[in-house]
């Protein structure tokens, strides 16, 4: 026994910021943007909190999932951004649904949505619950130095999720983590203690683009290949492809590496930006809703990230 998918949501706030709209604000360009990252446009959120975001990307899931805030055992959301460390996002969440289950974060950078999704399989195999509802949202925005154009041409805000249950169809899955802050780094706020005497770093994220790329690209056609291979499937027999959407050149490096068609390769990241932890269930949502997704097809999910982490699984949708 694993898990089966029942129903998948997403959600974007509707204020959108444009290449153009950044090259009034840094020193950048439309072609430089779009050459370099494969980003149009992304959507920022003016009043909404990661958990708004959150709550609205469940409800969706849940509707589609046919479920109510009654069937849902347990709820996990990952999250960098989350408005308050304590409530947590997946508490905001089972508030505002109605749910009496319990409910956490898990924080694994743009990685976190998979090692959630790994978690709540965990507690349905154990018995321990029927319905999860995993959930990945962001507001990244709050932690862009919106002066840093090699950064802040990047992100964007957004929540997706997915309703999952007791099945047969998560056939693979690893979760990898190399801790250390030489690639990616997000320091959280220092505080004003009187007796802490170091300097604190400015809330921003940090990155050496070049490093990210390559462990990117690397660990894509490393993790897909071993969980491909212990699904017991080629990579031919793979359907579809949704990997965390951080940059276009990552995922046609990818494709090229693993010999599967860019066609399988799911790709929202003109639209969105890189979302995190929300960008592989906003892209699992939307593959899902364009109708491509038919059961029985077979789903790779990959995403890596601050850490530094990665994270993929095999699934039979």
């Amino acid at each position: 026994m694993s898990i089966k998918v029942l129903g998948t949501g997403y959600y974007v706030p509707p204020k959108t910021l444009t290449n153009d709209d950044l090259a009034q604000m840094v020193d950048t360009s439309d072609e430089w943007i779009t050459q370099r990252v494969g980003v149009s446009v992304r959507h920022v959120s003016e009043t909404e909190t990661a958990s708004d975001m959150a709550v609205k990307a469940a409800l969706q899931a849940m509707e589609q999932a046919g479920v109510s805030a009654e069937d849902i055992d347990l709820i996990i959301s990952a999250s960098i951004t989350p408005e308050t460390l304590c409530p947590t996002v997946a508490g905001w969440v089972q508030k505002h649904i109605g749910a009496s289950c319990p409910a956490f974060d898990v924080s694994s950078a743009c990685s976190g949505f998979l090692f959630a999704l790994d978690t709540a399989v965990s507690y349905i195999v154990r018995g321990k619950v029927k319905n999860v509802l995993v959930i990945g949202a962001e507001r990244l925005s709050k932690i862009v130095d919106w002066t840093d154009r090699n950064t802040c041409v990047i992100f964007g805000d957004g929540a997706g999720a997915a309703v999952v249950t007791a099945g047969d169809n998560y056939l693979s899955s690893l979760i990898y983590t190399a801790g250390g802050d030489e690639v990616l780094k997000i320091p959280s706020h220092a505080g004003n203690s009187p007796f802490y005497k170091n300097e604190p770093d400015r809330p921003y994220i940090f990155m050496d683009g070049q490093e990210t790329f390559k462990f990117a690209v690397s660990k894509i056609v490393k993790d897909i290949k071993e969980v491909t291979e212990e699904a017991g499937i080629t990579l031919g027999q793979i359907d579809h492809v949704v990997t965390h959407q951080a940059n276009i050149r990552i995922i046609d490096y990818a494709s090229k590496r693993l010999g599967i068609s860019k066609e399988k390769f799911f790709v929202n990241i003109d639209k969105y930006g890189n979302t995190s932890a929300a960008s592989v269930p906003m892209a699992l949502a939307e593959l899902n809703a364009s109708g491509r997704l038919k059961r029985g097809d077979i789903v790779a999910l990959s995403a890596f990230g601050g850490g530094l982490s990665s994270a993929a699984c095999i699934i039979k949708w």
